[in-house]
């Protein structure tokens, strides 16, 4: 910074430079003209143009010195104040001492300010994993029972259903929970994603293997065409988790027969990829909705969910630096495209 700001002083000071030297020929050119040459004006003229480059080029100089000098202490001091070292004037009822007293009140309430922040993100911290603490091991028991209970045998029908439900919506609850911490801590930046140059596949495949059951119910056929060399940079865990949200919504919202098909490839920049459904599409004035936080059309209105799997695949793949497109048609399909940095 110090060296861009020398360099840009230098270019004005040889602008000025040039625009006086100029001035000065071309007065006294005029002069000698509209005097006719006149040995005695060519001579004074020539030794006041003389002075007059001097005390120009000297006034330059000084100013360029002093300049570089005061760029040099605010340099310093800037440090200083960063680094809590001493400071250079002291408590002098001077500009530049003025100028460092505000250096240093701002760079202490930007640190009071940094480290408020930190405090404030480790109790946020310590609330959610409190808070998952507290209703996990109860919903895990809830699960656990139920599943005993429907292990008992001389239950009728309707216990059965009952013993069915506590547990369906048990599990349902559980899910939420774990997706409003997954998103609470991705939010406050509490969770690290660790980013590699990694083949893709091994997180797609991990994605489809978490939905392939229920496609497998539906009669729902998923194909894959990715080559085991495209990479990208990316946690290949959280990618995943982005994948597999974005697939649940493709099984979901496609009908039984339906087809899913997931490509990948690498260009210079980016590796995209894509997932394509036959499911029942997106409305052209929903697209920039849909990866809102707890959004949900009025169409999937009888369809489980609360709206937080978009919004958190694509927190995931903006934090690794990418970005997701989506294109849809009513009816026909949609096509969501996940683009991750190559480098």
């Amino acid at each position: 910074m110090k060296k861009n700001t020398e360099l840009s002083l230098k270019s004005i000071y040889i602008l000025y430079a040039g625009v006086f030297f100029f001035v000065v020929v071309g007065y006294t050119g005029a002069l000698w003209y509209f005097t006719a040459f006149d040995s005695v004006v060519i001579w004074i003229s020539l030794g006041l143009a003389a002075t007059l480059l001097i005390l120009g080029g000297a006034l330059l100089w000084t100013m360029r010195v002093k300049m570089r000098g005061m760029i040099g202490k605010v340099d310093d001091i800037v440090e200083r104040a960063i680094n809590k070292q001493e400071r250079i004037t002291g408590y002098e009822e001077t500009s530049i001492s003025a100028l460092e007293d505000k250096v240093h009140r701002y760079v202490d309430m930007s640190m009071t300010h940094e480290k408020n922040i930190e405090a404030e993100k480790s109790k946020i911290k310590a609330l959610i994993s409190d808070i998952s603490h507290q209703t996990k091991t109860p919903l895990s028991n809830i699960i656990l029972y139920s599943q005993l209970l429907g292990e008992v045998a001389g239950l009728d029908k309707e216990s059965s259903q009952y013993v069915d439900r506590i547990k369906l919506q048990s599990e349902k609850l559980d899910w939420l929970i774990e997706s409003l911490v997954k998103m609470s801590r991705l939010e406050t930046g509490i969770i690290s994603i660790q980013t590699a140059s990694l083949p893709v596949v091994g997180a797609i495949t991990q994605a489809i293997s978490q939905i392939y059951s229920a496609a497998e119910r539906k009669g729902i056929e998923v194909r894959i065409s990715c080559d085991a060399n495209v990479k990208a940079r990316h946690d290949a865990k959280w990618t995943s988790e982005a994948l597999f949200n974005m697939l649940e919504n493709a099984v979901k919202y496609s009908e039984s027969g339906g087809r899913i098909n997931i490509t990948a490839h690498s260009s210079e920049m980016f590796t995209r990829i894509d997932i394509t459904d036959t499911g029942m599409g997106i409305e052209e004035k929903e697209l920039n909705l849909i990866f809102r936080r707890f959004f949900r059309s009025k169409r999937v209105a009888e369809y489980e969910g609360v709206g937080i799997g978009l919004f958190l695949a694509r927190e995931i793949v903006t934090a690794q630096g990418g970005y997701i497109k989506v294109t849809s048609k009513v009816g026909e399909g949609s096509v969501f495209s996940v683009f991750l940095p190559v480098l």
